[in-house]
C-alpha cells in the first residue's frame, strides 16, 4: 500500500467540501466578494482540521502542517473564469453523472484545492513527522493576473520547493511567457457603434454582440483557453471578418481596422510580425479575449503566450509600432515571464517518484502555454496534475469536469508527492 492511498479514507468528505466550494460563485472579477468567500471557507475548514492557518488580507492564505525552517508549498487557486454559455449542468452545483464530476472549478482549480487540503489532514492524522513545514497556499486572482501571489509573497517566504496541481500530468517544467495588453482607439464616426464580446482575456470569446448601422448582429463562436486558441472559434474576430465582407470596412473605427489588418482569425501572430517558436516550448499564440466599444472609443484586450526563446521587448515594440500607425494607445496589463525548471531538480525527482509509485509509470516532462502559480516560485517549482493524458477537463469551457475515479487517482499522487516533499 502506498502512502497516497490513505487519502481514499476521506472520499465522502472531499466530495462534500468540493460541492460546497463549487457552489461559491467565485468568478475572478474586480470588486467581487465571492473569491474571498471561497478563501475563507477553505481556511475555516483547515482550522476545523486542527491545522495552522493564516489569512493574508483576504487576498490569499495558507494552511500548514509540520515544524522546521525548510518550507514546501502546494499552490492552488479558488477563483474561476466566467461561466459562458452552453452548459448542460448547473455550473455552480457539483453534479456527478456517468462517472464524471461537473461544475465550474472542478478541474481549475477547486478540485485540486480540496484534495491538497485533505492531504495535509492525512499527514496530520497519520502523525507524519519531519523537520520541515508544508503549506497549501490558496489564491483568489490566478485567472486575472496572479496579483494575489505577488501580495502573498511580499509578506510570506517563498517555498524552498513546491508544485501547483493546476495543469496536466506529467510534469510541466516549462511555461511560456504571458503578455496581456489593451489597444484603445477612436470609434467616432464608425458604422460599428457598439461591441460587447468576451469576459476574460485568457479565454476565447464564444459570443460577441455588434451594433452596426443601428442593427444588432450577434456572432457565436466556441470557447477555449487562451493557451490553445486554435481549439476555439473567436466570436469577435470571426464576426468582424464577416461584417467586413458585408459592408465597407474602411468606415470601421481604428481598433477594428487594426484587428482586420494585423490579426484577422489568426492565432499565431503572423500578420503582426511576431510569429515564432522554439523546440522547448512551442509556438507563440495570440487571442483577442475581450472587446468593448461605444460611439466614442473601442478597446480590445489581447493575450499572447510567447516561447522561452522570445525577446519579449521586441514583441512589445513590434505591436506598438503597428498600433501607432492606427493612432491606438497600447497599455501593458500584465506580464508573467517564462518558467524554466531543470529536469534534474529535486522537485522533479520527487514528483516522478510519486507518480511512479501510484501509477507504475514514469510521467512525461512537457511544456505548456498555460500560466500557473508555478512561475511565481521563481524556478523552484512546477505544475503537476490533476488532468490525466487520457481524460479531458473542458477547462475554461462549458461542462468543465473530471472523471471521478481519476480525480481520486490524482488525490493519491498528490498525497504521495506531498509526503515525499515533507520527508525527503
Amino acid at each position: 500500500m502506498s502512502f497516497g492511498e490513505k487519502i481514499l479514507a476521506y472520499r465522502e468528505e472531499i466530495l462534500h467540501d468540493l460541492a460546497q466550494l463549487v457552489a461559491i460563485e467565485s468568478v475572478s472579477v474586480e470588486g467581487s466578494e465571492k473569491p474571498r468567500q471561497a478563501l475563507q471557507y477553505m481556511l475555516r475548514r483547515g482550522e476545523e482540521m486542527g491545522l495552522a492557518v493564516k489569512n493574508i488580507d483576504d487576498i490569499a492564505g495558507h494552511v500548514e502542517y509540520g515544524d522546521g525552517r525548510e518550507l514546501c508549498g502546494v499552490l492552488t487557486h479558488l477563483d474561476v473564469v466566467p461561466v459562458g454559455e452552453g452548459w448542460s449542468y448547473d455550473p455552480f452545483r457539483l453534479t456527478a453523472d456517468k462517472g464524471r464530476l461537473y461544475g465550474r472549478g472542478v478541474a481549475d482549480d477547486k478540485g485540486a484545492s480540496v484534495i491538497a487540503l485533505y492531504c495535509l489532514k492525512a499527514l496530520k492524522d497519520n502523525n507524519v513527522l519531519a523537520d520541515k513545514r508544508i503549506r497549501v497556499i490558496f489564491g483568489t486572482t490566478e485567472e486575472t493576473g496572479m496579483s494575489d501571489m505577488k501580495h502573498y509573497f511580499a509578506k510570506e517566504p517563498l517555498p524552498d520547493m513546491g508544485f501547483t496541481p493546476d495543469s496536466d500530468y506529467g510534469i510541466c517544467c516549462c511555461e511560456k511567457g504571458i503578455l496581456q495588453f489593451s489597444l484603445t482607439g477612436n470609434n467616432r464616426n464608425s458604422i460599428i457603434t457598439a461591441v460587447n464580446g468576451g469576459n476574460a482575456v485568457n479565454a476565447v470569446p464564444d459570443k460577441t454582440v455588434f451594433v452596426i448601422e443601428g442593427k444588432e448582429f450577434i456572432s457565436y463562436g466556441k470557447a477555449s483557453h487562451a493557451m490553445e486558441p486554435h481549439k476555439g472559434i473567436n466570436a469577435f474576430t470571426q464576426g468582424l471578418q464577416t461584417l467586413s465582407q458585408q459592408t465597407d470596412s474602411s468606415k470601421f473605427g481604428d481598433v477594428f481596422r487594426f484587428v482586420l489588418q494585423y490579426i484577422g482569425n489568426e492565432t499565431d501572430g503572423n500578420r503582426l510580425g511576431i510569429k515564432q517558436s522554439d523546440t522547448r516550448s512551442g509556438e507563440l499564440t495570440l487571442n483577442v479575449g475581450i472587446v468593448r466599444a461605444d460611439e466614442h472609443s473601442a478597446t480590445v484586450k489581447t493575450d499572447i503566450r510567447y516561447p522561452v526563446c522570445a525577446d519579449v521587448e521586441q514583441i512589445i515594440q513590434t505591436i506598438k509600432n503597428k498600433a501607432e500607425a492606427f493612432h491606438l494607445t497600447f497599455t501593458l496589463d500584465n506580464h508573467s515571464p517564462v518558467l524554466d525548471v531543470s529536469e534534474e531538480s529535486d522537485i522533479v525527482h520527487i514528483l516522478q517518484k510519486a507518480y511512479r509509485t501510484v501509477t507504475g509509470e514514469m510521467p512525461v516532462i512537457y511544456s505548456t502555454g498555460g500560466g500557473t502559480y508555478a512561475r511565481t516560485l521563481k524556478n523552484r517549482g512546477v505544475a503537476f496534475g490533476p488532468v490525466f493524458p487520457d481524460d479531458y477537463s473542458n477547462m475554461h469551457r462549458p461542462d468543465e469536469s473530471l472523471d471521478e475515479e481519476k480525480y481520486f487517482l490524482h488525490a493519491q499522487i498528490c498525497l504521495e508527492a506531498m509526503y515525499g516533499m515533507l520527508t525527503k
